[in-house]
């Protein structure tokens, strides 16, 4: 059965060593959140991903959630779990401390979130859809709604989702036909029916706060006509306690690949009580609020999914015995060797390891501009983190899901068929980790989004808060001898991307379906630099202490990944490349009825 243990050395590795977190306490607001406050935090939410969710995760998945006469019930222990884990305050880690939460840095809170992806994906959406639901309420309810469901919810005794999608229109938003009549009261009356609701109906909370997008009566159509709201499963009392039932409800759950510990709902408004959330027709901006900030915990889930994948397999790889190394035995006083002796085996550990070490280090430098984007003094600062948070959330999602589901399989691989049998737990990690590649906007949607909003942004604005710094980097370690080996792929894979840049941004003046036709292709060539970039940076801090004072070879092993990043997996953006320049002509000229 596969086990999980928190790579807490790592973790502060890229807070401290490669992002320099020692000055997150000279942040407003942050001056408390030294090294010494931030170490313990880490070790305790280790303690309870490793010892209360990760026992669960098998259990969970075998037993799923159950559906009957209206009621979700979570799988056994998941209510003892949750209630342990919202008492350990981990639902309001990153939350304003003036609605009862702690005000962790997101630095530090993308570390645990990754923990908690890592050692329960299913339990993980229980509380990351709270968190999505309340960025959008903290951002645009008004002071009344903020005061009287934000406590409880940062509290985690209710919990959130964010109603979006309805049976006839995902991504295409403005399709929508859900309903919003006002009562005359301020409140509205919302009818509908959305799916693929998750956490829409469980049994964690004594209370779900819906965040639901609709139409109001007379609304234009298409995007512009949409406005949020928020509709509780149980309406709030003056006292603030759960009073009557409110005319939501669950029609059913799905029967699913993956997650099924998680509920996902078709969630049925039949007059439903609501509120507005923000102004009338700009639901868009608190959806986009809440959906970034998604995007970037679905990320997460990608690269937990990955890390505990690894872990698994190199244990099996340690231990399992099957032939000898083709360049003779290297136990031989065991019936045969174990395989990690083995070319092949290295190959799909070390992607799965470099995969997710790299995707690690974009998370946190994301989420370090996410903390001066809400901290930093001077505004310029904060700007320009705002646009390269806004840059690379597509690449953070699509890039950190597509590699966390190739890590998940190669995980599986590494066990051949014992991998392919439930007793390991190695499948269920392609399973789970599959939707992470759909859902918040699939991946191709992403990419879309990078090359069609992105890029053409502000004249180029947002993509100069990457390629400047990049740049900048590579030019200054040119003639660094220790890192050429690093900073010469690099380079290269930094040029084609520039050149594949231009060739995107020109080709989509003149035909939108040649920018489209090139998306996908497109972010994996910018996320496989970006790692690229920086693996560079994680390789110049390592080499240094390489040696007699790395007692446990973490930074000889750093260098080592590091290299095997370049060698092996960058190359990509080679064919990658080849394939953008190549146009969409292929693809849009094949006819629709030969397919």
């Amino acid at each position: 059965m596969a086990s999980y243990k928190a790579p807490l050395r790592d973790m502060r590795f890229v807070l401290f060593e490669l992002m320099g977190g020692d000055d997150i306490a000279s942040l407003p607001g942050y001056e408390e959140f030294t090294r010494d406050l931030i170490d313990p935090v880490l070790e305790e939410a280790a303690r309870v991903c490793e010892e209360v969710l990760h026992p669960l995760n098998r259990s969970g998945d075998e037993e799923g959630c159950t559906f009957e006469n209206g009621v979700v019930r979570t799988p056994k222990g998941f209510i003892e779990a949750y209630r342990q884990f919202r008492e350990g305050g981990w639902t309001s880690i990153a939350c304003d401390p003036e609605y009862g939460g702690q005000g962790l840095p997101k630095a530090v809170d993308t570390l645990i979130v990754e923990m908690i992806c890592s050692a329960n994906l299913s339990f993980s959406l229980y509380p990351g859809l709270t968190q999505g639901a309340y960025v959008a309420l903290h951002g645009f309810g008004s002071d009344a709604l903020k005061q009287t469901y934000l406590p409880k919810m940062v509290e985690g005794t209710w919990s959130g989702t964010m109603c979006l999608t309805e049976p006839h229109c995902g991504t295409d938003l403005g399709l929508l036909r859900t309903r919003a009549v006002p009562r005359g009261d301020g409140s509205y009356e919302i009818t509908g029916t959305k799916i693929f609701i998750s956490a829409g109906e469980h049994d964690l909370t004594e209370n779900i706060i819906h965040l639901v997008l609709a139409r109001l009566p007379g609304a234009p159509k298409g995007t512009k006509g949409i406005s949020m709201f928020l509709a509780p499963k149980y309406l709030v009392n003056e006292d603030g306690s759960p009073g009557p039932r409110n005319g939501v409800s669950c029609g059913s759950i799905e029967h699913k690949m993956g997650i099924k510990a998680s509920s996902t709902c078709v969630m049925n408004f039949d007059g439903a009580k609501g509120w507005l959330v923000g102004e009338p027709g700009k639901g868009m901006r608190a959806m986009f609020a809440m959906m970034n900030a998604e995007r970037l915990a679905v990320g997460m889930q990608g690269l937990g999914v990955a890390e505990a994948s690894y872990q698994g397999a190199v244990a099996y790889a340690r231990e399992r015995l099957q032939g000898r190394s083709l360049s003779g035995a290297k136990h031989p006083d065991k019936a045969a060797d174990p395989i990690i002796v083995h070319p092949d085996v290295r190959r799909m550990l070390l992607t799965q390891r470099a995969y997710a070490e790299g995707c690690r280090a974009l998370a946190a430098w994301a989420a370090r501009s996410l903390d001066l984007e809400s901290r930093h003094p001077d505004p310029e600062v904060r700007r320009e983190a705002e646009d390269f948070v806004a840059l690379v959330t597509p690449v953070v999602k699509a890039l950190m899901t597509d590699l966390g589901s190739e890590a998940a399989n190669l995980g599986m691989q590494v066990l051949g068929g014992h991998g392919y049998i439930r007793e390991h737990g190695m499948e269920q990690y392609v399973r789970d980790c599959r939707i992470a590649q759909i859902y918040e906007g699939t991946n191709g949607i992403q990419s879309l989004d990078l090359v069609g909003r992105k890029l053409p942004a502000n004249a180029g604005r947002l993509l100069r808060r990457f390629f400047h710094p990049v740049s900048d980097y590579i030019e200054a370690k040119n003639d660094d001898k220790a890192l050429r080996e690093f900073v010469e792929p690099l380079g290269k894979a930094f040029v084609r991307l520039q050149q594949a840049t231009a060739a995107v941004a020109r080709a989509g003046l003149r035909d939108p379906e040649e920018a489209g036709a090139a998306a996908t292709d497109y972010l994996r060539l910018f996320g496989l630099t970006a790692l690229a970039y920086l693996w560079t940076r994680m390789a110049e801090v390592s080499l240094p202490k390489v040696g007699d004072a790395d007692s446990d070879g973490f930074y000889a092993a750093k260098v080592a990944t590091a290299r095997f990043y370049m060698q092996r997996l960058l190359p990509q953006t080679g064919a990658l490349f080849a394939s953008i320049m190549a146009g969409g002509k292929s693809m849009m000229a094949f006819e629709e009825a030969a397919f």
